[in-house]
């Protein structure tokens, strides 16, 4: 009973109540962002939400007001598009449905100014979500469903699988209202799978929650079948688990006390002592959080534990702690009330006290009594406007009833009308009818006229045919003297058109093969530049390599062997100490040999690949003046060891070409890949420098470097302010 309703106020809310730690961190993200326009507005729809949830209103209100006006300048609506869904949302939950509806309404037209499909599946999963308040479940799951489509259209980024995962938790419990369990269970394991992906604790623990009350409510309805049971009962202790492995991580201890009292009331009716041990760990815990529901769920669990085990006045102890802590909720529930006041008279009955018993349930009457009027008097208002609108409709009937008689009159005139049309059109007919006949006998009286004189005319056309065939023979002998010679000028003309063309493809063709020659010189070229170009960074590492092992490592053993010539071996004492010199020596040689065999060739790279040899690297340089940071964003170490070397190895004179010339306080290596392509993104906050006096050719680590990304087939892209730093993107092909 008090567990049901608890599930039900917490799957109404989309958002986490936070801690407030986790507020204070998130006020101080947010301040440290406040002058990078992209990072505020990343953070800000979070931030805003976490002070509307802790009754920080007006300032949440006022952050989005203020974010919500830089966003409506940016060329993209995508933040817009966001920022205005969170305040629908804000609007609704404080009862100011106009505001949300216009709220909505400006998300909608600045969503059609972006192409990210994740924000306007946000837009959409917010209209939704009202829509879910407003008891529209069809407009709603319609609503969910075209979130659903815009996001799997939507690249992944850091808040795609949880917004995802939230739209599917909200499909979940629809359907489960709608006994749809098909549906429900679909959209849970797809919750969970998405909360999974997300890598969040708290949207983890919210998905195996979902899945534990899903198999309850079926072992609700099929108390026989134990497989339900037994499924809720494991999703329910995987929740309390991830609770207990991420206890920094998580958001609202109140979960615990949540995930412990449905486990409780989920043993009760089999296993009173695992009911026992968990209703007194969501006691614990909801006595510390203050949580007057969670409190008041667990006294009531403790206490139907005592009416099984007849200890009536622990009961009833522990009801009225229940009724108390009710009392202190802000919201207020009747029916636990009810409940309560019900269970009360009960536990006095069977414990013979009538006149308590009677008390109590006189007061369950009037309670009940007072709700029912209350729910009475709402019935009686949504009937009176349902009678309204019905009448409405009625008036609506009526007045389309009438204009469909006025459009049947009007149609049986045009009908009338057009009859008439058609006799006079007949008279018509008839009268054109006679007048082709008389037509006709003219015509034929002309058509004998004719014949006559075409007899006369043949008679000529034949006298005329045979002078004309004659003088035709005539004309037809000299033709054919004319066509001899045609053709056979015409024979010459060809034999020298083909002979030019001939000469002509010879030359075309000795002139592509000049050409593919100069083009097969040329690559020949570029790659022995860029092979000598490699030789001479191999030469670069191999001097490298002699000055490391000849100051660092024989500059300690020459120490060592002169630290050892000099010892005594008459005094004992000299020798101990000249010895533990010596090994400390010999200790920093084996160091400083580590050290130069590990940039010769890291055995990370070769063991564990690019990604953990960058990290280590990393750490190795990074200092109390220098911070490097690395990032991997769909790294899949797909390319092969001898292109991670080279990799490696640009990263290296990359960073040290910056700490070098640039003197940075951070440098951030960020790789990613995505569509058969590695980007590669080195950047810094050092002195910068003019890229237009930049000669790649004459700046030998530049030119080494841009010959190596050659040999990868790939290409770089430098940008750099004065003051501000340098930005170095090598974009290389996977295949």
């Amino acid at each position: 009973m008090y567990r049901l309703l608890f599930i039900f106020t917490l799957f109404i809310c989309p958002f986490f109540v936070q801690a407030q730690d986790v507020l204070s961190k998130l006020e101080k993200e947010y301040n440290h962002a406040s002058n990078k326009t992209e990072e505020q507005l990343n953070l800000a729809p979070k931030y805003a939400t976490a002070l509307f949830f802790h009754n920080f209103k007006p300032k949440s209100y006022q952050l989005l007001a203020t974010n919500i006006s830089l966003a409506t300048k940016q060329a993209d609506g995508k933040y817009a598009t966001i920022l205005y869904a969170v305040q629908a949302m804000n609007y609704r939950l404080d009862n100011k449905e106009a505001e949300s509806s216009k709220s909505l309404e400006m998300g909608k037209m600045y969503s059609l100014k972006t192409n990210s499909n994740e924000a306007k599946g946000y837009l959409e999963y917010a209209r939704g979500w009202i829509l879910t308040r407003n008891n529209k479940i069809t407009d709603a799951v319609a609503a969910y469903l075209k979130a659903i489509n815009y996001y799997e259209n939507s690249p992944t980024t850091s808040t795609l699988y949880g917004r995802y995962g939230n739209t599917a938790k909200e499909l979940s419990a629809i359907y489960a209202d709608l006994n749809e369990f098909q549906l429900e269970e679909k959209y849970s394991k797809q919750f969970l799978l998405l909360a999974s992906k997300q890598n969040d604790p708290n949207l983890i623990f919210d998905a195996y929650m979902r899945m534990g009350y899903m198999y309850e409510q079926k072992h609700v309805q099929n108390p026989s079948d134990l497989q339900f049971r037994n499924k809720a009962e494991q999703y329910y202790v995987q929740a309390i688990t991830t609770f207990n492995k991420n206890k920094g991580s998580m958001l609202n201890k109140s979960n615990l006390s949540y995930a412990a009292i449905n486990l409780a009331n989920l043993y009760i009716e089999f296993n009173q002592d695992k009911a026992m041990q968990y209703a007194q760990l969501a006691n614990k815990v909801s006595l510390e959080t203050g949580d007057a529901i969670h409190i008041a769920s667990s006294f009531g669990i403790l206490a139907e534990l005592a009416i099984q085990n007849k200890n009536y006045d622990l009961a009833k102890s522990y009801f009225l702690k229940a009724s108390m802590e009710i009392g202190k909720s802000p919201v207020r529930n009747h029916n636990i009330e009810l409940s309560i006041l019900e269970s009360l008279s009960r536990v006095s009955e069977e414990q013979g006290n009538y006149k308590e018993a009677l008390t109590y349930y006189k007061s369950y009457v009037d309670k009940y009594k007072s709700v029912y009027d209350q729910e009475k008097l709402d019935i009686t208002k949504r009937l009176e406007s349902q009678f309204e609108k019905e009448r409405q409709e009625q008036k609506y009937i009526k007045l389309q009833l009438e204009s469909d008689k006025k459009a049947q009159q009007i149609k049986l005139i045009n009908i009338l009308r057009a009859q008439r049309e058609q006799v006079y059109n007949n008279l018509k007919l008839v009268e054109e009818n006679q007048r082709e006949r008389l037509k006709f006998s003219e015509l034929e009286s002309e058509k004998k006229e004719q014949q006559l004189r075409l007899a006369k005319l043949e008679t000529q056309q034949k006298n005329n045919d045979i002078n004309s065939y004659k003088k035709l023979l005539a004309f037809k002998e000299k033709i054919n003297t004319y066509y001899i010679v045609f053709i056979f000028i015409f024979i010459v003309l060809i034999l020298l058109l083909l002979y030019a063309y001939k000469q002509r493809v010879k030359s075309i063709k000795q002139r592509d093969e000049l050409h593919a020659l100069a083009l097969e010189k040329e690559k020949q070229n570029s790659k022995i530049s860029t092979l000598t170009a490699l030789l001479e960074g191999q030469e670069q590492e191999r001097g490298r390599l002699a000055r490391d092992l000849h100051d660092g490592l024989g500059g300690l053993l020459s120490g060592t062997k002169l630290q050892l010539s000099y010892l005594d071996p008459h005094h004992s004492e000299t020798i101990e100490e000249g010895i533990s010199k010596s090994i400390d020596q010999i200790d920093g040689a084996v160091e400083e040999l580590r050290r130069v065999a590990h940039n010769l060739m890291p055995d990370l790279l070769m063991k564990y690949g690019l990604e953990v040899a960058i990290q280590e690297f990393a750490s190795r340089i990074s200092n109390n003046g220098l911070d490097i940071h690395t990032e991997f964003i769909g790294y899949t170490n797909s390319i092969s060891q001898e292109k991670q070397l080279i990799l490696y190895r640009i990263i290296q004179e990359l960073v040290n070409n910056a700490i070098k010339h640039a003197s940075p306080s951070e440098i951030i290596i960020q790789i990613s890949e995505e569509e058969k392509v590695l980007n590669l993104t080195v950047e810094d906050n050092g002195k910068g420098f003019d890229r237009t006096d930049l000669d790649m050719r004459k700046t030998a680590g530049f030119h080494n470097i841009e010959l190596r990304v050659q040999f990868l087939k790939g290409t770089m892209n430098i940008t750099s302010e004065l003051n501000i730093g340098t930005s170095i993107e090598l974009q290389i092909p996977i295949y």
